[in-house]
Parts: C-alpha cells; sequence; structure tokens
C-alpha cells in the first residue's frame, strides 16, 4: 500500500523541463563587432581590386550573425562604401585616404560580404559588390557648374591624357612612363571649357629618347622592380588653350601590387569593360578557397531575405510613427539597422 501511495505521488509531482537559452539579441549595425567585421571586409574588398580606387565605408545598411557552434559564427554583412581619391595601386593606407565629396561627382559602392569569426578571429569567405556614379542631376542642383563624370573612352578624354603623358615624358629626367588605365575623367563646358583626367601609369624598362626611337620595344619594369604612379590633368580648351600634369611615382612596392587585369594599351589604356562607363565598376565577385563554391549565391539568398524583413520592418515603424502620441510618451529606441552615415547619402 505503501509503495502504491509513493508511485502515485511521484507521478503527480510537476516535471520541470529544460528552458532553452533565450537567443542572443541581434547585433546592431553601429556595435563594435559589426564594425570591426566592417573594417575587414573593406580592407578584403581593396585588396582583391585591381581597377579604379579605394573604397571607404560609408554606413553598415545590415548585418546578420548565425551561429555556428562555440566562439563560431557566420557573419553576413550588407556594405554602402564611397569611392576615395587614393587610387587601387596606391601605397597611401585607407585612413588617410580622402572620400570624395559629393560636389566632385561621387561614386558608390554597394557590397554583400560573408565572414567567419572563429575563435575571435574575422576571415572574408566570399564578397560580391558593385558601384555606380551619383546621378548627374543630383550634382547639377548643388553645384551647376561643377564639372560631370563622363566615359572613360570619350574623345575628348583620351585626347587630354594623351598630350598630359607626351608632355610629362617629355619633361622628365627618369623613366619613360607608360599607361596603365584611365581611372576618371571630367568635363566642363562653363564658364571655360576643362578636361579633367585621372589616370594609372607605369615606368618602363625605357629612356624617353629611347622611347622616342622605339617605343615598342619599351616594357613596364619587372615585378622585382616595378614602379607604378598616377597622374592628374586638366586640359583648357577654352578660353585660353592650356595643360596641366602632375605625375607621383609611389616608387617600388614589396610585395608588386597584383595588377592582372589592368590594361598596358598605350592607345587608350582601358580595360574591356571600362569602355562607355563612366567609372571602373567594383564589380568584384570573390571567394576566399576556404569558401565553398555556393558561398555567393548563399550570400545573395541570406541578404534579399534579410532586405525584404528589414523593408518590412521600417514599413510598419514608420507607420506607427502615424498615431498619437500621449503626453510623457518615450519613443522606442532606433532599430539596430541600417547604422550611422559616416559622410553623406547618396
Amino acid at each position: 500500500m505503501k509503495a502504491l501511495v509513493a508511485l502515485i505521488l511521484l507521478v503527480q509531482l510537476p516535471i520541470h523541463k529544460a528552458v532553452p537559452a533565450a537567443p542572443p539579441a541581434p547585433l546592431s549595425c553601429d556595435d563594435p563587432e559589426s564594425e570591426a567585421a566592417a573594417e575587414a571586409a573593406v580592407n578584403y574588398i581593396n585588396g582583391h581590386s585591381h581597377h579604379g580606387y579605394k573604397f571607404a565605408l560609408n554606413r553598415i545598411e545590415d548585418v546578420r550573425v548565425v551561429p555556428q557552434g562555440p566562439n563560431n559564427d557566420i557573419i553576413f554583412l550588407e556594405l554602402d562604401l564611397l569611392e576615395t581619391n587614393c587610387h587601387i595601386l596606391s601605397p597611401t593606407p585607407l585612413v588617410n585616404c580622402t572620400v570624395r565629396s559629393f560636389t566632385e561627382h561621387a561614386v558608390e559602392g554597394d557590397c554583400d560580404v560573408k565572414l567567419q569569426k572563429l575563435d575571435g578571429t574575422l576571415s572574408v569567405l566570399a564578397s560580391k559588390c558593385h558601384s555606380h556614379a551619383d546621378s548627374s542631376e543630383d550634382v547639377v542642383q548643388v553645384c551647376p557648374d561643377c564639372p560631370l563624370l563622363v566615359s572613360l573612352n570619350n574623345t575628348e578624354v583620351l585626347e587630354a591624357v594623351s598630350a598630359a603623358l607626351n608632355h610629362y615624358n617629355s619633361k622628365t629626367t627618369g623613366p619613360y612612363l607608360r599607361l596603365l588605365e584611365i581611372g576618371r575623367a571630367k568635363i566642363q563646358y562653363h564658364p571655360a571649357h576643362i578636361v579633367v583626367a585621372e589616370f594609372a601609369v607605369g615606368a618602363t624598362n625605357c629612356s624617353v629618347e629611347e622611347a622616342e626611337a622605339n617605343v615598342g620595344a619599351c616594357q613596364l619594369l619587372p615585378e622585382d622592380q616595378s614602379n607604378f604612379g598616377f597622374c592628374r590633368a586638366a586640359l583648357v580648351k577654352r578660353p585660353s588653350p592650356d595643360l596641366q600634369v602632375d605625375c607621383q611615382l609611389y616608387g617600388h612596392q614589396v610585395p608588386a601590387p597584383n595588377i592582372p587585369l589592368l590594361s598596358h594599351d598605350t592607345s587608350a589604356g582601358l580595360a574591356p569593360s571600362a569602355v562607355g562607363f563612366t567609372n571602373h565598376n567594383l564589380g568584384l565577385s570573390h571567394n576566399s578557397p576556404a569558401a565553398s563554391e555556393s558561398s555567393s549565391s548563399e550570400i545573395l539568398r541570406s541578404m534579399l531575405s534579410a532586405k525584404s524583413v528589414t523593408k518590412r520592418a521600417v514599413a510598419e515603424a514608420a507607420q506607427h510613427d502615424k498615431v498619437p502620441r500621449p503626453v510623457g510618451f518615450v519613443p522606442p529606441p532606433p532599430p539596430p539597422c541600417p547604422g550611422r552615415i559616416r559622410h553623406f547619402d547618396i
């Protein structure tokens, strides 16, 4: 009888189920961990670009963390970047590069990046980027007389670059410089007609005199002696013709910059993908050797899903803001994403 009573009491005892741990709070776009991941991503993007200019972080649009295990997270980032005035070949650290102002006809980069944080160490697994110039209409509204970006193979631009490089080579006592690529070009028509161009150059194994005799024999210096540089030129066509050019050689860099995609065509200096475009598209799609083949498609699927959730949350918040508030109402904290704008919004 006692055994039966004990069994009944045991059955009636409440069963305490284990309560699963609450998931971690969503990471804010302005959280130090998000910013550290974004810094690693931007360094990776600039390190794997072969055309145009270095880009700087403007805003973290979205961040999503997917735990994989103890001290092992996968981080998905959506980043807004802005073009700086440092060419991709420049040894100048990104922190010392200036973001081009709005009136300089800014170029924005949009990137989706997948990273892994393992035992506190960040590594980029894959990235996908593209860039675009701000609309000419936006620039003209703020600065009607500012020069605007034009196609890199514009006839006036090619004329200006050719004249500037010939002029510089005729004055230099150093090696003959060869055009690598045109990085940026703008034309102003009023009140003066001015063509402004920026272009990357490389030192060759020829002197100016040797180049004049047989320019076709002049080759870029080998990797262990390579010397790249950057030029800015302004060709005034009216009212008074004038030509100004300034070139800076960076000196040999160890290790030498990786430039497999830079064009060496001295007639135009353009990669085929740049013809007809106003800026070199950031256009980076890169997988780390450690990443799976599906990393890029996984990024797109994950970020598109996150974007739809973010847009819905923003729409709901906007609708919620239309409701009258009682006196003393304290508004909720801002959403964790998107983050702060570091420079300006395009």
